[in-house]
């Protein structure tokens, strides 16, 4: 048997790529220093690889920013207006076009909008979409791969290059104009992906892993087609050269024979994910194609059952014989944080339950070794930790799990319709057309990142803590009634994350130190561990909303997560149903809801950025999470008066296929991403004439770019053509949490400045 591996970590256990990223960008560091922290990263990877005896060991797999934005670099899908880049200044080079693509440009008389970014399928990770076009070309433009494959050889090790699949990657792009289906450029994708196979052949490649997670969704024969003519080429190329195709985040299902038969040395699937498909797939798997068993969890955090891993390993054995089988995450370790060992402060009981990167490298050697050596010491250990956290008193509560058990339906429904309760909202709250305001939280400073940490080390007493944020609210306070808005935020300076705010106040919860992943470029967030029912003790932000609207007569949002996106993006406990989690979560919610209207705010934002990130791949698995999403949603703000004004947040997502269930969360006002897209988003609320009002974001946040006050004009302009104006709102895409001061007032002036302008202009217009 093979030990494999499909990818890991690339920001590093402290995070030294996401800093030596952002030092670049702002100048502190040159670009051989950023280049040097990238080649050390993949140093200390491949060593540890090496150390934990896995016998596949990736390379490619590291990115500086997006490994679907490093092959468009790689076969030269540059869109042409990122060309200007390379001429704009003399020291310019491919990796200034490279973050232009992923940020935008926005000097050297230059200004360039970043391209589209979207969620890597079900998982909270976002990658930049590829654009093509009818007459789309390509050509190897880059030796990332073949370099990085040289850099292990120069160590002694002989690694696995990874590759996004010829077909995935075109699915997972964009048409930019009429008159073709992207799939149509496959015949001049592939002699590409030759040439790069040509070289790492020669180089001394035995092994290339392509990742083709379209296999795991609902294809069409043109799609299943696409697969066979790309592997068959592949192989009749390089008849000797080792394949290994994976797919993961769901089971094969009915692309089970297409998989199976394509011309590939090895398949590798999510047994985590898609358990049910073992037994068809040894039956379909034609000889001599071996397979990889995605057995550890490559997305969650909690230890391997040694015990169950086996019997998939031993009846793959029975049926294949051992050099067929490989021992495999059931995805790359991306998703995961680096290493538990740095955990210092975790509950001793709740740490022996826990794997990340590091330790789930160990977990595939362990199952090797009982396979193998019949190491049951190993063995017995894993399994004492298991039933350590089955018996463990802490997880279960009775009377959190009968609060549940006694929901009614009228516990998800609002008083009165939406037409009622909008015009019962127009006149309390007597707010202008196209009413301006932001998502919620506004820069977090080197300051405010400090001051949270002296408090949690104890170097400040709660009330020294409480009057320094006071003064962060206070000034943001009085510069958003000086710049103008109509409905202001506090700030969230006392906030480290959305949801590990949130986490670290509610009982079920742990949290880590260390425990980062990777959301996008040189983001990074600390998801919170969720082992146990979940409570809410207290209020969690009355204290700071109240505060802040005690400070001005303008309407303050109080501002919330909501449960999808607080389990979403949370490390789930995997010893109960989700939903069961999830209305847990929104019964903490509703209490929150609830005191913040008692305390007399009258707007409540609820965040719901991730209800799309979690829709099954699969369409036929969709209802069930749907209604449980909008349930739990509905669950969190009907509690309130008519008068009070629930808005929710969506960020970075498709919406054409859940707009009905968009519509049943029943949110008075919803904010979404639609800059990127220049309003594309907007034709699906249009087409479906969704009743409620929309905040579409009118400039991209996760760009240090300023768009012009004409350009914001050009995109409401553009919402007015789908959407009456009387529903629509003025807001950016997304929080301000990750941009600098001087880039949020800047666009935050633009922006009220455009929003007064198109009101003068649709006001001219209704009186003539």
């Amino acid at each position: 048997m093979l030990k494999n591996n499909l990818g890991y970590p690339r920001i590093g256990s402290h995070r030294e790529l996401k800093k030596a990223c952002e030092s670049y960008w702002t100048g502190k560091i040159s670009q051989q220093e950023l280049l040097e922290v990238g080649a050390s990263l993949r140093r200390q990877h491949w060593e540890l690889q090496r150390a934990a005896g896995i016998d596949l060991i990736p390379s490619n797999d590291f990115s500086l920013y997006d490994h679907v934005l490093d092959l468009s670099l790689t076969l030269d899908a540059v869109p042409e207006r990122y060309q200007a880049v390379l001429s704009a200044h003399p020291q310019n080079n491919a990796l200034d076009m490279y973050f232009a693509m992923a940020r935008g440009y926005q000097k050297d008389g230059l200004d360039i909008k970043a391209m589209e970014m979207t969620k890597w399928f079900d998982t909270n990770y976002h990658y930049i979409v590829p654009e093509f076009t009818k007459n789309q070309s390509f050509r190897l433009a880059s030796d990332k791969i073949f370099n990085e494959f040289e850099e292990a050889l120069q160590l002694g090790i002989l690694t696995k290059p990874v590759l996004l699949g010829p077909v995935s990657y075109l699915l997972l792009g964009k048409e930019k104009e009429e008159g073709f289906h992207r799939l149509d450029l496959l015949p001049k994708l592939l002699p590409i992906y030759s040439q790069i196979l040509e070289r790492l052949h020669a180089a001394g490649a035995e092994w290339v892993q392509f990742d083709e997670p379209c296999l795991a969704l609902d294809l069409t024969y043109k799609e299943k087609d696409a697969l066979r003519l790309a592997y068959g080429t592949i192989r009749a190329q390089f008849p000797t050269l080792k394949t290994l195709l994976t797919t993961y985040f769901d089971g094969l299902r009915d692309n089970i024979l297409t998989a199976s038969h394509l011309s590939v040395c090895a398949l590798h699937v999510d047994l985590v994910r898609f358990p049910s498909q073992f037994d068809d797939l040894l039956v379909a798997l034609k000889e001599p194609m071996s397979l990889s068993l995605g057995i550890i969890d490559g997305r969650n955090v909690w230890k391997n059952d040694y015990a169950k891993s086996l019997q998939f390993i031993q009846k793959a054995v029975a049926k294949l014989g051992s050099d067929r089988v490989m021992i495999a995450p059931s995805c790359s370790l991306l998703h995961c944080p680096a290493d538990l060992a740095l955990e210092k402060d975790l509950p001793h009981e709740i740490k022996n339950w826990l794997a990340f990167a590091k330790q789930k490298l160990d977990e595939i050697t362990d199952l090797y070794d009982i396979s193998v050596n019949n190491n049951v010491n190993v063995l017995t250990e894993n399994q004492a930790a298991l039933m350590s956290r089955r018996t463990s008193p802490l997880i279960h509560k009775q009377h959190v799990k009968k609060r549940v058990a006694e929901l009614k339906e009228k516990d998800t429904q609002r008083k009165s319709p939406f037409e009622v309760r909008q015009s019962k909202q127009k006149f309390l709250l007597n707010l202008p057309l196209f009413p301006t305001t932001t998502i919620g939280s506004f820069p977090q400073t080197e300051d405010v990142r400090q001051l949270r940490a002296n408090y949690k080390k104890g170097e400040l007493t709660p009330k020294q803590y409480d009057t320094a944020i006071e003064e962060h609210i206070q000034k943001a306070v009085m510069w958003q009634e000086e710049l103008g808005l109509d409905v202001l935020v506090h700030g969230e300076f006392e906030r480290n994350d959305m949801v590990e705010y949130f986490g670290e106040q509610l009982e079920g919860y742990v949290f880590t130190q260390n425990g980062w992943v990777q959301s996008y470029g040189s983001r990074c967030v600390k998801p919170p561990i969720l082992y146990g029912d979940i409570e809410r003790p207290r209020p969690m932000t009355v204290r700071w909303t109240v505060y802040a609207q005690s400070l001005t007569q303008k309407y303050m949002k109080g501002m919330l997560t909501g449960p999808i996106t607080i389990l979403q993006w949370s490390f789930v406990r995997d010893d109960q149903p989700r939903s069961d989690t999830m209305m847990q979560l929104a019964l903490a919610i509703r209490d929150e809801v609830t005191d913040l209207e008692k305390a007399g705010i009258k707007i409540i934002q609820i965040d719901e950025a991730a209800i799309r990130e979690g829709l099954p791949l699969r369409k036929s698995d969709r209802k069930a999470y749907l209604d449980h999403a909008v349930e739990a949603f509905r669950l969190s703000a009907s509690v309130v008066r008519d008068e009070t004004q629930i808005h929710t947040h969506m960020c970075y997502s498709e919406f054409s296929d859940i707009i009905e269930n968009i519509a049943a969360m029943d949110a008075d006002v919803i904010t979404i991403e639609t800059s990127r897209s220049q309003m594309e988003l907007l034709d699906d609320f249009a087409g479906f004439n969704y009743p409620n009002e929309i905040g579409p974001g009118v400039y991209d946040i996760h760009s240090p770019r300023v768009p012009t006050v004409e350009e914001m004009i050009g995109l409401l302009k553009k919402a007015l053509t789908v959407l009456p104006a009387a529903n629509l709102w003025v807001n950016p895409d997304c929080g301000l949490k990750t941009r600098k001061w001087s880039e949020t007032e800047a666009a935050l002036k633009n922006m009220v400045e455009a929003a007064g302008r198109i009101r003068s202009l649709v006001e001219q217009e209704s009186y003539s």
